[in-house]
């Protein structure tokens, strides 16, 4: 089996327009949580959100070709851009067939869905735009990546809610260490901050009226999010090769479901996850510096992720430097596991954990080390960043630093 190597990360979220910007404000906690602009926030009960602003896709997109896009499509372009910059393949020849796509999204072309649902019950429209389903599809942030940069490899969507991104960068890991590609672009991407959206989520009552607080005291549920992150994934030999930078090592990848409940997390089916990355990449708990927790800040969550944490670690539980950066960055659904990565590579190269932001105090469910509030020196051997999905599917990454 061939190690593989991360060569490339972009994003694009509400803390930022590129990687660097995104880093910079996760390591200093400062929340991008604020009131809703591209909603009227009269029309919510949870009035804030993690938009992504000072955003112009005009500015970045011809208009023959944004009359295509999807803003879940503009993020996913914007972030592999990035990801390919960094990995010193900006201007390729066309990558082939011995290249990935395989992108995550939990539900695709929110934004096309809603403008076309609304001119069709709101304005009585009679028809809607030609490009509706092409713009809409899950698949189709991947597609575009493909014919951007002249991928004719393999290339899919993957869609398992908040699992989305860590699936698709699992599976794209596997099939570069198998053989089946030389390299993958690989993440996941989501723009969900619409009223059809926000007044769904609401009506689960697990959106807080206020900010997310993960693990803290008195927190009150998740805020949405939205943004992409898209890796580069290749062999060490082809990054040697190349010549190309070497960002961390993507060691593991471990999935389960928890075939129970539909929105209820299960610590039995969390831990299985966490213990199948951790064998996938031959690593033993106590190898483990850093945990990106997946949470989400509502009771649930974060104090099943707790209980998971406990089981698979054991006394070096108490070890761990955990935080969620879903306090600064929002809960961006199938794009969240990879917003995350990529702040854990960031954390891995910098020596630094990002805090868990808007800590109010400990929960007596919620008794490790979350890192509150403020960033902490640490030298991070391994990490692992988890995604834990309505319908009970889990995937977690394990990273190794090189």
């Amino acid at each position: 089996m061939r190690r593989v190597a991360i060569t490339g990360v972009g994003c694009i979220c509400s803390l930022g327009n590129d990687l660097p910007s995104v880093w910079r404000e996760a390591e200093a906690g400062r929340s991008a949580i604020r009131e809703v602009t591209r909603v009227d926030p009269a029309l919510l009960v949870a009035k804030n959100a993690a938009e992504v602003r000072d955003f112009e896709p005009e500015k970045v997109f011809d208009s023959k070709v944004l009359v295509m896009l999807d803003r879940a499509s503009q993020f996913a372009l914007v972030a592999t851009q990035e990801a390919l910059a960094m990995a010193g393949l900006a201007n390729a020849d066309p990558l082939g067939e011995s290249c990935a796509v395989i992108l995550g999204s939990g539900v695709g072309g929110m934004n096309t869905i809603d403008e076309s649902f609304r001119k069709l019950y709101a304005e009585k429209a009679v028809r809607v735009h030609p490009f509706t389903i092409p713009k809409l599809m899950v698949n189709a942030p991947a597609s575009q990546v493909t014919m951007r940069h002249g991928i004719t490899g393999p290339a899919y969507a993957i869609a398992s809610a908040c699992s989305s991104a860590n699936h698709a960068i699992g599976t794209a890991a596997w099939m570069v260490r198998q053989g089946t590609v030389d390299m993958a672009i690989t993440g996941g991407t989501e723009a969900v901050v619409t009223l059809g959206t926000m007044k769904s989520w609401e009506a689960l009552r697990v959106v807080a009226s206020d900010t997310c607080r993960p693990f803290s005291v008195n927190r009150r549920g998740m805020v949405i999010g939205e943004g992409a992150g898209v890796f580069v994934l290749e062999t060490f030999e082809s990054a040697a090769k190349r010549g190309a930078p070497i960002l961390a090592e993507l060691a593991g990848f471990g999935m389960s479901s928890d075939a129970g409940d539909l929105v209820a997390p299960s610590a039995d089916g969390a831990a299985r996850a966490i213990r199948g990355a951790l064998r996938d990449a031959g690593l033993n708990p106590e190898d483990i510096d850093y945990v990106n927790a997946h949470g989400t800040g509502t009771p649930a969550n974060d104090s099943t992720e707790t209980k998971a944490l406990k089981q698979v670690f054991g006394e070096h539980a108490a070890e761990l430097a955990i935080s969620s950066t879903k306090a600064v960055h929002g809960h961006a659904l199938g794009a969240a596991g990879a917003l995350e990565l990529a702040v854990t590579v960031a954390a891995m190269r910098a020596g630094v954990v990002p805090p868990t932001a808007n800590y109010l105090g400990p929960d007596p469910a919620c008794d490790l080390d979350y890192v509150p509030n403020t960033a902490r020196r640490l030298p991070i051997r391994a990490a692992i960043s988890n995604s834990f999905a309505f319908g009970g599917l889990n995937a977690v990454i394990a990273v190794r630093s090189v």
